[in-house]
Parts: structure tokens; C-alpha cells; sequence
């Protein structure tokens, strides 16, 4: 017997489904409620946007992708496959979205400000992903590591919604763009390793000889 689907599932199948017939601009959270056979106080008590409604769908993928990532066993890989094998699992999460993700794509770049709504959510997926390949996404180099990756996958995004389902062109690209990310991200941690220390706070004991000296 199939599951039955949750409501927030349902709306964002439907969302899913509309994006790929009608696209996203014009999609309005009646429509999506019409679709998903809901209440339009049903969906406001989940969502308040549509940019909502695709957080949550990004919350799915990542879930499955590190479900998938667990299965796999990952851990006695180097570090860069590790992260190159995690984000072809997202992909692979996301092959069967793959004509409404093209959509809803195409009408957020002509959108900046809906996109600007989308980054929170792109983060903490980046994030996850990091994790899900044995990277520490905290402090300021997890900072820098998550920031990074999200810049990488924005442009990976467009060559895979064009790619064959080989996906060769999208795996040349994920592996070139690894590389330079190295590379990035020793610049980064050898400048960040030269900045001076920040003074000590007015007022406040340098040592203990100072300390004494009071």
C-alpha cells in the first residue's frame, strides 16, 4: 500500500508539476493549492511564499542525497571525490524534477529578487552536502567552504539542466571546478593564516604580568 503523502509533500509535487507546464513566474500559491487538491489556508498554514515551497523542496533533495551518501560509504575516498561523488547524488535526487527545475530556473534569472529569496536555502543545502563528504562546514573556513561550493553549483546547475543523461559534460565541469576550488581555497586559508591578531580590548590585561601589575 503507497504512503500517504503529507500535505507539505503534496504541495510541493504540485508546485513541481505546474512549474513544468507552466513555469514560475506567473504561478500564484492559489494555483499550487488548486493543484495539490488543498485549501488555500492549508498551504498559508505551511508555506507564505513560493520561495518557501522551493526551501522545502531543496530540505527533500538533501535528505535524500544524504541517505544515499550514508548507503554509499564515502569515507576511504580522498576528500575530492568524496564531495564530487555527494554532488552527483544530488543530481541524481533531482534528475526526475529535472524539466521543472529547467523552468523555474529560466524564470528566476530573469527574477533576481525571487532568487535572492533562494540563497538561505542553496546555503544550508551546501552545507549539508560538505558534511555529507566528511567537510566541516563550520567557522569561517566552513564559511568560506559552503560559499564556495554554492558559487559552484549555481553554475553546474545550468550545465546539467543542458546536459545528456550521461552526464558527462556536468561531471567534466563538477571535476574542473574541484580543482579550482583547491586551489581557491588555499589562497583563501594562507591569506586568512597572515592577517594580524586583533588588538587587545582597551583596558583589559594584555598577560599576566599586567594582570599582576593591577
Amino acid at each position: 500500500m503507497a504512503r500517504k503523502l503529507t500535505p507539505e509533500e503534496k504541495i510541493v509535487n504540485a508546485a513541481l508539476r505546474l512549474a513544468g507546464k507552466r513555469g514560475w513566474t506567473d504561478l500564484s500559491l492559489a494555483d499550487i493549492a488548486g493543484e495539490a487538491k488543498l485549501g488555500l489556508g492549508e498551504l498559508s498554514a505551511l508555506f507564505s511564499s513560493k520561495a518557501q515551497i522551493l526551501a522545502a523542496y531543496a530540505r527533500r533533495i538533501d535528505a535524500q542525497v544524504l541517505k544515499m551518501a550514508d548507503e554509499e560509504e564515502l569515507a576511504d575516498e580522498p576528500v575530492r571525490d568524496r564531495l564530487f561523488d555527494v554532488v552527483m547524488l544530488r543530481f541524481d535526487a533531482m534528475a526526475q524534477d529535472k524539466p521543472a527545475l529547467k523552468r523555474i530556473t529560466e524564470d528566476l534569472e530573469r527574477d533576481p529578487v525571487a532568487a535572492l529569496a533562494l540563497i538561505p536555502s542553496t546555503l544550508q543545502s551546501m552545507g549539508w552536502m560538505l558534511e555529507a563528504a566528511g567537510i566541516d562546514s563550520s567557522g569561517w573556513r566552513g564559511l568560506i567552504r559552503v560559499r564556495g561550493l554554492a558559487l559552484f553549483w549555481a553554475r553546474l546547475l545550468k550545465v546539467w539542466l543542458d546536459d545528456d543523461e550521461d552526464q558527462a559534460r556536468t561531471m567534466a565541469a563538477l571535476d574542473k571546478r574541484l580543482r579550482q576550488g583547491e586551489e581557491w581555497f588555499a589562497r583563501a586559508q594562507d591569506f586568512m593564516s597572515k592577517r594580524p591578531r586583533p588588538a587587545a580590548r582597551r583596558g583589559k590585561p594584555e598577560n599576566d604580568d599586567a594582570k599582576d601589575a593591577a
